[in-house]
């Protein structure tokens, strides 16, 4: 998903400069001894978009500490998510290592390193008590922050809230973690919800899925405290529900990814819509689209497609609920946050 901006309501233009250096704990010991342990001869390795320039230097380091008859190959395919494995490399290797992600589908060839992040997450955190209304407060934060969450509950108890946290549903790994797509770690009574972690994104959904709470931006890398404001979000999304109302061919998109298919919902819309097509891809770009004569899209697929992407599409791109809104089936106050629970 590209990092450039095209609009105000648009999730990507919440970029801010980076603040601190961040060093990663890529387990290179825990990977070396997976390969010795299953005399692995060929092992791939996945980065997100973000790290994907680490790769060469981890593969060098892995060279060294592995025997000359190891090969590493590093993954091109694009990464968003545990959710998104290249599965064709991982058929083709001894040993799959996917970087950046807690683990989602368990598997004895996948090794997942979520690189923890060491940037010390108090001073931010202390900041952003000034917006904490009451005080009970749930913590959520990201896998890169996990490493630290204990510390967060128990600093933030001494000052004396009362810290409320639960392990969502089964696609998530730790208690209080959060997703892009998925945020039922954040299904607490509490009316104040502290986020800690990097960009806008997973508290702008959390805050879309909860609108009765206040959600707290507190992140630790770019230095910032931020309170979620879904209101330039939800005018791009209505506009987009809008523009598809008098649409009457819909491309529907079944990603075919191993973690993001949704085909009982794409089914579903083409039982009931005769003018509706349905079109596999493993990558929902908007270049790929372009030659098919839509009037509109509905993406069954990953909701970051969707919501991050969004104004990029020629023509509108809804989610599944949005898609009812825009042919009369549900009123347009109904629309919500896309996301993803359960296992997939």
């Amino acid at each position: 998903m590209s990092q450039d901006a095209t609009s105000e309501g648009d999730l990507r233009n919440t970029g801010m400069s980076l603040k601190h250096d961040r060093e990663w704990d890529y387990e290179l010991e825990q990977i070396v001894e997976a390969i010795e342990e299953r005399d692995a001869k060929r092992v791939g390795l996945q980065f997100p978009e973000g790290l994907k320039r680490r790769g060469p230097a981890v593969a060098d380091d892995l060279r060294q500490l592995c025997d000359d008859d190891v090969t590493f190959m590093l993954s091109g395919q694009p990464c968003y998510g545990a959710c998104d494995l290249d599965t064709y490399l991982m058929r083709r290797t001894d040993v799959f290592v996917h970087f950046g992600h807690s683990p989602m589908k368990e598997s004895d060839k996948i090794i997942y390193v979520p690189l923890f992040s060491n940037v010390d997450p108090f001073p931010i955190m202390e900041d952003a008590l000034d917006d904490i209304e009451g005080d009970e407060v749930g913590l959520v934060t990201t896998a890169q922050h996990m490493n630290r969450f204990e510390d967060m509950c128990d600093w933030l108890e001494e000052r004396g809230y009362t810290v409320q946290t639960r392990k969502g549903d089964d696609r998530l790994t730790y208690e209080g973690q959060v997703l892009g797509c998925n945020y039922a770690s954040a299904d607490i009574p509490a009316d104040d919800v502290l986020y800690v972690g990097g960009g806008k994104f997973h508290p702008l959904g959390l805050a879309m899925e909860h609108p009765d709470k206040n959600v707290v931006i507190a992140d630790p890398v770019n230095n910032v405290v931020t309170i979620a404001d879904t209101r330039k979000f939800m005018k791009q999304r209505y506009a987009s529900v809008h523009k598809a109302m008098d649409a009457e061919k819909w491309g529907v998109i079944f990603c075919t990814k191993i973690g993001q298919g949704r085909m009982e919902i794409a089914e579903k819309i083409l039982e009931d819509n005769d003018n509706a097509y349905l079109i596999t891809m493993d990558e929902v770009t908007p270049d790929r689209l372009r030659n098919f004569d839509m009037d509109a899209f509905v993406n069954t697929g990953c909701p970051r497609i969707t919501t991050d992407d969004g104004p990029r599409f020629h023509k509108p791109m809804l989610t599944p609920q949005e898609y009812r809104i825009a042919v009369g089936d549900e009123p347009l106050d109904a629309l919500e946050f896309d996301t993803f629970h359960g296992t997939w």
